[in-house]
């Protein structure tokens, strides 16, 4: 099995008093999920130009306090000016939280800007 992207013990502050981790938190899950991902590709300038989109959550099972979870990063598509990532939230081998996340490249004005081709190469 390979390394996950990023990896984490849920905090009590991240649980519900049903001690299951609060839906908004998967994404902050993800979002360090990313910049580990862009890190480990030498993408970190990447990672702060692109601004997320949109997220499709889709839970199997719940992550509950005094759990690690582990997040799956994958690049999925790859279009002129954006991306979809691709997380697999897990606790063990256990499949949690499926995110599908679509990023955008933006410039310093905040339009969109293509995707070098260098960079498309690292993200396949």
């Amino acid at each position: 099995m390979t390394q996950p992207t990023w990896s984490a013990p849920v905090r009590f502050a991240e649980a519900d008093q049903q001690g299951i981790v609060f839906n908004a938190h998967y994404l902050t899950f993800c979002d360090e999920a990313m910049g580990a991902f862009c890190a480990s590709r030498g993408l970190d300038s990447f990672a702060e130009q692109v601004r997320l989109k949109s997220s499709t959550l889709t839970w199997d099972a719940p992550v509950r306090h005094g759990d690690t979870v582990d997040v799956y990063a994958s690049c999925t598509r790859i279009g002129t000016t954006s991306l979809t990532v691709n997380f697999q939230v897990k606790v063990a081998d256990t499949l949690c939280c499926a995110v599908d996340t679509v990023y955008v490249l933006i410039d310093d004005s905040g339009a969109p800007q293509p995707i070098p081709a260098e960079t498309v190469q690292i993200l396949r």
